[in-house]
């Protein structure tokens, strides 16, 4: 359903015909964490997440699963390779 709180005009999951369903009646805006992320968008001058209501819950614990600009820190984190680990793979795989 199309937003009619802060959003307007905007599908938003939590709008029912009774308003909005999230706990505080409405979206909260982005906190710094989330700054270059695609998934927020700017209404009314102000940025507010498109995917999760409470931007700030979502940072609390560790990063933000939907984060998009972290994405490109994990791929390179997992291609890092031991060389000590490398080398001896390497000395077993010629016996």
């Amino acid at each position: 359903m199309k937003c009619d709180t802060l959003k307007k005009g905007v599908e938003c999951s939590f709008m029912s015909k009774k308003g909005c369903g999230f706990g505080e009646g409405h979206c909260l805006p982005v906190v710094e964490s989330c700054s270059g992320c695609a998934r927020t968008g700017v209404h009314e001058d102000i940025t507010y997440c498109n995917v999760a209501p409470s931007p700030e819950s979502k940072w609390r614990i560790g990063s933000c699963n939907f984060a998009t600009h972290l994405e490109k820190k994990r791929v390179e984190e997992a291609q890092k390779i031991n060389p000590l680990k490398a080398s001896k793979r390497a000395a077993a795989s010629k016996k």
